[in-house]
């Protein structure tokens, strides 16, 4: 499970963040490229936007189930 505490500062602020669990595996970015971005040099995704329509929050939950090591959390 994510944990805000840990999320990456380059989140933008709102309930969906990555924190430093990620692997940079990319499965978030293969769901939602419009949310979520890789930041390569550093090795780990960040959200680079926050869904606002219901198919837009949908998006990013499958981004989040798609998360092989639950980096992913909607708490934020």
């Amino acid at each position: 499970m994510a944990d805000k505490t840990k999320k990456w500062d380059l989140n933008v602020p709102g309930s969906f963040y990555v924190d430093d669990q990620c692997i940079a595996c990319d499965a978030c970015v293969l769901e939602a490229e419009h949310f979520f971005i890789m930041n390569d040099l550093k090795g780990h995704a960040y959200v680079k936007k926050q869904p606002q329509t219901a198919k837009e929050i949908l998006e990013c939950e499958n981004a989040l189930a798609s998360c092989p090591v639950e980096a992913i959390g909607k708490d934020g």
